[in-house]
């Protein structure tokens, strides 16, 4: 369900009031049902399929004999409670039931976004209970803490700022709507439509005015002028014949399968797929992904060609300036670059490897010390190896199945240990680096865990984690890109940063007269050791042996102790985001009885621990 056919729904709920909790089910593993009692001998099942949707049903198998733990904890809260409001947020797919109790307001707070919450909130909005504990870097969903709200999202904006938040918009009108409005594709679509704005164009050039106006008609419609419309992939709040009562919940009930009755989940898992029909599909899709890889390299190769005048100009101005200049200073003057110029295609700066990143329809990496013919030449190397890997995919597909033997004996997990709160990693040579997540961590370490013989390290950036080195090591590049990369640089999207080294006695918390040292921050006095240029990146794997661990930091350290690993740099994807592509990632490259004893280990919240703050993008292997 998207936020436009929640916004209905919640309209027609609110049509229902009053209403009164009169309990509540839990059907496993992610189906959660609010039975309602109205005036009238009304009674209503309001049914809630974490991450999914949310409506009215009248179709409910048996429940179980046993109560859940958590139906329990909010038939406890909430059963004889009166319904005073049903409100969304915005049109974000999160809404919320004010429930009176005993002269206490309870808040049930449901998100349908991700894989899903339910979260009771006492009446200052204190978490008394989720469905689904998690801790996530903006915030944390535990009990105990104040369940936060996301920023308000621009559906609920005044005309002036609809206005500034399209000016400021760097997309197309038809993705600026999609993700920044949270409208979704379809929808968006439809404004664009409704307004005759071309979708590539310009959100700052799109007629903002006309646009709000239109967005505002539709949320008119889809909460006062519900027509539901059944089509074979969706079900729609406006397109339809208009009806009495709940009639988009009634279409969304038709829609969705039913709950699963207790049972019929395992009585499906003895009906899946044999394991070499699982194997067979995924060397089918593994052949799909490097097709579609092998085409878009050639669909590359065509668009370079065509825009051969302006790549060749790139290069020939980068390859003289990257001579004399900083690429920190290019990049730069490569922001300040005028529309329609060549420097304006240029999309990131990569000073590590001396490429850029250029928009000519498909992003294409360009090395600015060879020529166009050689990049060229490197995206028909990469496209032949796709196609020998296709060849040996395909003849693995003819070859039988072997069955892989079981492990002997069980590694075990490993253990909880005093440095995984910060930042931490061992280089290469088995030295522990540690790097303090806030300011708060950064005091710690630096008053607590330093030493005489350690090393303090700091990327010359603001907003850096301080690292500590617990000893002496050879590989003090290693800890210099966990300090880069743990720093202000990857948020702001840099992909080099200058890190120094310093001895202990240089470091201090006094400052010179009418100075000032903020909490976090120390004064570095004497000689520094500078690394210059360094890049960014952290790799994040699974350790197997001795330990089963989720591991990350600099991509030498974390390979010589995991097979299986993934290497990120800065990017565009939010950091939950990335924790759950990285996580998808390597359960894929891991065997079923390698994920079996990683089950403990392998989530996303041990993952989310290596991922640098700030936006990131998965390293193509």
């Amino acid at each position: 369900m998207s936020g436009i056919d929640l916004r209905s729904v919640v309209s027609e709920w609110q049509g229902l009031l009053p209403l009164w909790v009169n309990k509540v089910y839990q059907f496993p593993p992610a189906h959660l049902v609010i039975r309602l009692n109205g005036e009238e001998h009304a009674r209503w099942n309001l049914l809630i399929e974490s991450g999914r949707r949310a409506h009215l049903t009248g179709k409910l198998p048996v429940p179980p004999k046993m109560p859940a733990s958590f139906a329990m904890l909010l038939r406890k809260h909430l059963t004889g409670g009166k319904v005073l409001c049903i409100g969304q947020y915005g049109i974000q797919r999160i809404f919320v039931l004010d429930i009176g109790k005993h002269g206490t307001v309870y808040h049930l707070v449901v998100e349908l976004f991700d894989e899903g919450n339910v979260i009771l909130c006492s009446e200052d909005y204190t978490i008394i209970q989720p469905l689904r504990p998690h801790r996530f870097r903006e915030r944390d969903v535990l009990a105990g803490k104040e369940y936060v709200f996301p920023p308000p999202d621009p559906s609920t904006f005044s005309p002036e700022e609809f206005r500034s938040f399209l000016a400021g918009d760097t997309r197309d009108i038809v993705r600026a709507l999609a993700v920044g409005v949270m409208l979704g594709g379809m929808y968006a679509e439809y404004i664009c439509s409704r307004t005759r704005t071309p979708k590539n164009l310009p959100a700052a050039s799109a007629d903002a005015d006309a646009i709000y106006r239109e967005l505002q008609a539709l949320l008119e419609t889809t909460r006062n002028g519900i027509a539901p419309l059944r089509q074979k992939d969706a079900c729609l709040p406006t397109g339809g014949e208009r009806a009495e009562g709940p009639a988009f919940n009634r279409a969304l009930d038709d829609f969705f399968p039913e709950i699963p009755a207790p049972g019929e989940e395992k009585a499906r898992a003895a009906k899946a797929a044999s394991k070499e029909e699982r194997i067979r599909e995924r060397q089918a899709a593994t052949i799909e992904k490097y097709e579609k890889k092998a085409e878009k390299l050639k669909r590359t190769v065509a668009l370079m060609y065509e825009s051969y005048p302006v790549l060749t100009e790139i290069i020939r101005v980068l390859d003289q300036e990257s001579r004399k200049r900083s690429w920190q200073e290019i990049e730069r003057i490569i922001k300040t670059a005028g529309p329609g110029s060549p420097a304006s295609r240029i999309v990131s700066v990569n000073a590590e490897k001396a490429s850029v990143e250029v928009d000519i329809g498909e992003r294409v990496t360009l090395y600015v010390h060879e020529s166009l013919e050689a990049n060229i030449g490197l995206l028909f190397e990469a496209e032949k190896k796709l196609r020998r890997k296709i060849a040996g995919a395909r003849a693995a597909m003819e070859k039988p199945v072997i069955s892989r033997a079981k492990r002997s004996a069980a590694v075990p997990a490993q253990k909880k240990r005093w440095y995984h709160r910060f930042r931490w990693f061992f280089t290469t040579d088995g030295t522990l680096v540690l790097g303090g997540k806030d300011a708060s961590q950064n005091e710690e370490l630096v008053k607590r865990y330093m030493e005489g013989k350690d090393r303090f390290v700091h990327a010359d950036v603001h907003g850096a984690s301080v690292v500590i080195v617990k000893g002496t090591t050879e590989n003090m590049d290693e800890v210099a890109q966990f300090a880069a990369s743990y720093s202000g640089a990857w948020r702001s999207g840099h992909f080099s940063a200058d890190v120094y080294a310093a001895d202990p006695s240089q470091v201090s918390k006094t400052p010179e007269s009418g100075e000032y040292v903020s909490r976090g921050s120390f004064i570095v006095r004497g000689e520094r050791k500078y690394f210059r240029d360094v890049p960014l990146a952290v790799a994040i794997g699974v350790q197997l042996s001795p330990e089963l661990a989720v591991i990350g930091g600099p991509l030498p350290a974390v390979s010589a102790r995991a097979r299986f690993f993934v290497t990120l740099k800065p990017g565009t994807f939010e950091p939950n985001d990335t924790a759950k592509k990285v996580l998808r990632i390597l359960r894929g490259q891991l065997g079923d009885e390698e994920l079996k004893g990683l089950k403990a280990v392998l989530n996303t919240e041990q993952v989310a621990a290596f991922v640098p703050p700030g936006g990131s993008d998965i390293v193509e292997p």
